[in-house]
């Protein structure tokens, strides 16, 4: 079976250590780690890891290199971010959370992975989000919790 190319945004990571939802964050990197899934990882995901607890940046550091992949930074990504914006399916503030969701359209995986309920997996920002994706030749993209991802 194809491993499926997952862009998980750092809510998944930091998720390993809240009592909600920390059994379906290590379930999730247990499946990656198992080479279910490729993690597609953006310059804004390495960033905020960067900015996080150490035993947050762990868990990157404790995933086998073939089953990641880091993206270059990319000229496209900051325009489909501004586009989002734009549109007004994002806030200036939530600059970061269009820079996820850009990164990860740009990269065509297939789906995000997030515990961000209010910026990224929110019906109505979805359907932003592919409305600009398809008026700028991008493909509407999968957008889910970890929790509909891991295996039961």
């Amino acid at each position: 079976m194809k491993r499926l190319r997952v862009y998980p945004d750092t809510s998944v990571f930091g998720g390993c250590f809240d009592d909600e939802f920390s059994g379906v964050s290590q379930k999730f990197f247990e499946e990656v780690r198992a080479g279910k899934h490729t993690l597609v990882l953006s310059e804004t995901t390495l960033f905020e890891l960067e900015e996080a607890p150490s035993k947050v940046r762990a868990i990157l550091t404790s995933l086998p290199l073939e089953v990641l992949e880091i993206m270059e930074a990319a000229e496209e990504i900051a325009v489909l971010r501004e586009a989002y914006i734009a549109a007004g399916v994002l806030g200036k503030s939530s600059i970061r959370d269009a820079s996820h969701v850009a990164s990860a359209s740009v990269a065509g995986v297939d789906m995000i992975v997030s515990w961000n309920f209010k910026h990224i997996v929110h019906f109505e920002k979805i359907r932003g989000f592919h409305a600009v994706n398809l008026v700028r030749g991008y493909r509407m993209i999968e957008i889910y919790s970890p929790r509909e991802v891991v295996e039961p």
